[in-house]
């Protein structure tokens, strides 16, 4: 006689309770068809990245439309996990959302969510690709919180706000905040259409916080050369010179 299999391991993620508490009572009506496990509910995309960590789960039911982190963004973030679970989005009807679904091949649930629906995404649930994820970002094109990487098989987050400037430099991008620096394998000219309300690029390799700029001075015994420091760091950014107008004209204006 063949071994039952073990109980699917299932996360919970959604912002308001009574969506959480819905889902449990159909995953608990669902229990004869699909065994599963409760391992944990979160309201927000970090707390749910932080449980993901802790304890090994197979599949994550993951509302979309969160405050803060959006469920796009946090499962990026876990796809950086060593073992990733399956996503399983959740919506309230959005045609345009549901379309961007389907053509990626990601499953989703419409709100309310029905008992034979969650059967059948859990029954075919599986990872997300990073292609998959990309496209599904413009359709919900919103900058993200947090960027991520992985490091000693962990993730780590790095708060938007705390970056002072990124650069790039041969295959990756130096992320700097005023503790540390990480090294990120994602494009400097997409973070910079991604980010542009918050970063400023002042040379072809280096994007800046444009919150943080406290200094634009002249290099000396150079008439064309420029640098920028910004709060929280003593070194000198060089500016180029096709950027250097652009970037005065940017902060008088700002």
């Amino acid at each position: 006689m063949n071994a039952p299999n073990p109980p699917l391991r299932i996360l919970i993620v959604d912002d308001e309770a009574p969506a959480r508490r819905r889902l449990r009572e159909v995953l608990t009506d669902c229990a004869a068809e699909l065994p599963v496990e409760i391992v944990g509910e979160a309201g927000n995309g970090l707390d749910a990245i932080a449980q993901a960590q802790r304890q090994p789960v197979d599949a994550v039911l993951l509302d979309i439309r969160m405050p803060g982190m959006d469920g796009l963004e946090c499962a990026a973030h876990l796809n950086r996990l060593h073992a990733p679970p399956a996503i399983i989005f959740s919506t309230a009807y959005d045609a345009y959302a549901c379309q961007a679904f389907e053509l990626n091949a990601v499953d989703y649930l419409l709100k309310p969510v029905r008992a034979d629906r969650l059967v059948r995404a859990l029954g075919r649930a599986h990872r997300l690709n990073a292609g998959a994820l990309e496209q599904l970002r413009d359709a919900y094109p919103k900058a993200r919180t947090h960027l991520s990487v992985s490091e000693k098989g962990r993730i780590v987050l790095i708060p938007v706000d705390e970056i002072l400037y990124l650069k790039a430099e041969l295959k990756y991008v130096t992320v700097r905040t005023a503790a540390r620096e990480f090294l990120l394998e994602e494009s400097l000219t997409r973070l910079e259409s991604e980010f542009a309300q918050t970063f400023l690029r002042i040379h072809r390799n280096c994007l800046v916080a444009r919150y943080r700029i406290r200094e634009i001075g002249k290099l000396p015994g150079d008439d064309e050369g420029h640098f920028l420091r910004l709060h929280g760091l003593d070194e000198r950014l060089s500016v180029s010179r096709r950027q250097y107008s652009v970037l005065r004209e940017t902060l008088r204006m700002g």
